[in-house]
């Protein structure tokens, strides 16, 4: 929180970028808050955040952000859809400019489960699934990414379940694993689950695949999603372990917070991600 006051002021037209101003045009602007140009990560958006639009309100809120990179969950395109309903779905986002990186997260209690998952990712057009298989489907999904060449992100579910609860655990079941095996590291999981962020993406950096942002209030189960920098997470550290690792994957915001009306809570969030990102 002691930095928080430095960041939002390079913020504050991030947020403008975001969208919350079609009047300003910053394009230009010496104080346009940007990413290095070394960074090689890039923001994207955890499909869970948008629970309560349909495909063309989600659209409509990733332009209003700016945001060109989702990871799209199964209630804009359920795990049974035809080849062809999966293409008009695909379509219909990359037609509007967005790129779904991924698909999941995923759940998979069955080796049925694990068949339909990658088919339904291959169908889609991706190679990477987030997900979160059974412990004891490790083998089988192990010899899928082989066949299929994917990559598996194993999202970590904090307290709330014992399925994967943080990155040591992801990482004691498929470290002598496929290399393609590894970690959709949720920040805010990680927290509440008395686990620090910025430690783990340094320890665990040779699996962790793909991300999940976001704040939240306290670093316990009950913690709830916030603002991004009006929460307990270190975003510095963050995005430092980030650059010091060379991550190159998507840092994808997931806004669990007011999901009947995200869209302020969203831009405030990606300005003060921005923010950091510019002032670092």
């Amino acid at each position: 929180m002691k930095s928080r006051r430095r960041f939002l002021k390079l913020a504050g037209s991030s947020l403008i970028a975001a969208g919350l101003s079609s009047a300003i045009e910053l394009k230009g602007s010496p104080s346009t808050p940007v990413a290095k140009s070394t960074d090689r990560f890039t923001l994207g958006m955890a499909g869970y955040t948008f629970r309560e639009f349909d495909i063309d309100g989600t659209i409509a809120i990733m332009k209003r952000v700016g945001v060109t990179n989702l990871s799209l969950k199964d209630f804009h395109m359920p795990m049974n859809s035809s080849r062809e309903q999966i293409e008009a779905v695909i379509s219909r986002f990359r037609n509007a400019g967005i790129n779904v990186y991924t698909v999941g997260v995923i759940y998979m209690n069955t080796q049925e489960a694990v068949d339909q998952a990658f088919e339904y990712a291959k169908m889609a057009g991706v190679s990477m699934i987030v997900g979160a298989p059974s412990y004891e489907l490790l083998p089988y999904v192990e010899t899928k990414l082989k066949s299929y060449d994917f990559r598996l992100a194993i999202h970590n579910h904090g307290p709330d379940n014992p399925l994967f609860p943080d990155a040591t655990d992801i990482w004691n079941h498929i470290k002598d694993m496929d290399p393609r095996m590894g970690i959709c590291l949720d920040i805010g999981h990680t927290i509440r689950n008395g686990a620090d962020p910025a430690v783990d993406i340094e320890r665990y950096s040779a699996r962790i695949f793909d991300m999940h942002i976001k704040d939240v209030d306290k670093a316990s189960k009950e913690g709830t999603t916030v603002e991004m920098g009006r929460g307990i997470i270190d975003i510095p550290a963050v995005i430092t372990s980030l650059r010091k690792t060379g991550y190159s994957g998507k840092c994808s915001l997931e806004f669990e917070k007011d999901m009947k009306d995200p869209l302020a809570g969203i831009a405030e969030s990606i300005g003060y991600w921005k923010g950091v990102l510019a002032c670092r």
